[in-house]
């Protein structure tokens, strides 16, 4: 049964016969003369044929829901067996926003030193990805935005938070300005992610707000092009000072808090909510407390002259 519901989780997944065996490793035909043997024993259709998928049926899209529940459990099961005997070893895989993706390390590092027989892979997806992936079973956990639009059924540790800033090179217009404004900013030659990407749709939101409206000259969804570009001194970008610091931009970087509003963003870790969760999602969770606590320590932090500064 657990193999025919890792069948349909797939199928669901793919759209595709041939590619959902594929995913499963096994032959086209394999896989559905399993999903037939589990329309028989629940007795109803899941699946509308054709001459190909053509989607499925609404009990299809309710044991869908069962399937993905009864399967979680499983895993965790088979987890939680292999931890009693091994201690904490096994796969995660991650899934985070791409302004995000800078911080994994200090995430999976304190975490793999204290589990050393835990592996990590890492991809970099849209908010909307991260939450889809995470329904599919694909991902074990995601990093996200956790206050701007909906999340659904997850556990969420808040991690820190994003403030924006001007990213420009010295020498360019409002280079030499200690804060801008979002309407000021809309007037720059602008690099900026995708408009598919939360950041970019925070960004959107917070210009309206001012009333004005981006027009980028490029848009990427990778970092690394965006900073490239700013190196050139021909354009200027919108990200997290904490993103912007990770390249380890010299003096001929500025970065220039935005303000009017100041905007500010929670970025935390999610994992689907489940009891029990298993125990390398736990132990994750875990680790995002402690990276948490951690933070909020710093952010309490003063500066030089008695105020607050608050760290990314």
């Amino acid at each position: 049964m657990i193999d025919k519901l890792e069948f349909f989780i797939a199928l669901a997944r793919q759209q595709h016969f041939g590619r959902a065996a594929e995913e499963c490793g096994v032959t086209q035909p394999t896989l559905s003369a399993g999903i037939r043997q589990l329309e028989e024993q629940l007795g109803v259709m899941l699946v509308q044929r054709g001459s190909r998928f053509l989607g499925l049926t609404p009990e299809g899209q309710r044991v869908l829901e069962w399937a993905r529940r009864i399967v979680g459990d499983t895993r965790t099961m088979r987890e939680e067996m292999r931890a009693a005997r091994r201690g904490l070893a096994g796969h995660i895989r991650l899934a985070v926003i791409p302004t995000a993706l800078a911080m994994v390390q200090k995430l999976t590092e304190p975490f793999q030193t204290r589990h050393p027989d835990v592996t990590f892979s890492v991809l970099s997806r849209t908010s909307l990805q991260v939450l889809s992936l995470l329904e599919n079973l694909e991902i074990d956990a995601g990093i996200t935005y956790l206050d701007n639009e909906p999340l659904g059924r997850v556990t969420s540790v808040p991690l820190y938070s994003e403030r924006y800033h001007l990213i420009t090179a010295v020498g360019t217009p409002l280079a030499d300005r200690d804060s801008v404004t979002w309407s000021e900013v809309a007037d720059l030659r602008l690099c900026l992610l995708t408009a598919d990407m939360q950041n970019r749709r925070i960004i959107n939101q917070h210009m309206a707000e001012a009333g004005v409206t981006p027009k980028p000259t490029l848009e990427s969804n990778s970092m690394i092009v965006l900073f490239s570009h700013i190196r050139t001194g021909k354009w200027a970008s919108i990200m997290p000072r904490n993103v912007a610091e990770s390249f380890g931009f010299g003096e001929e970087i500025r970065m220039i808090p935005i303000t009017a509003p100041e905007a500010e963003h929670l970025v935390g870790l999610v994992a689907t909510h489940r009891e029990p969760f298993t125990p390398l999602v736990s132990g994750l969770l875990h680790e995002a407390r402690l990276l948490a606590a951690s933070n909020a320590f710093d952010r309490n932090l003063l500066s030089s002259d008695g105020s607050a500064v608050l760290t990314s």
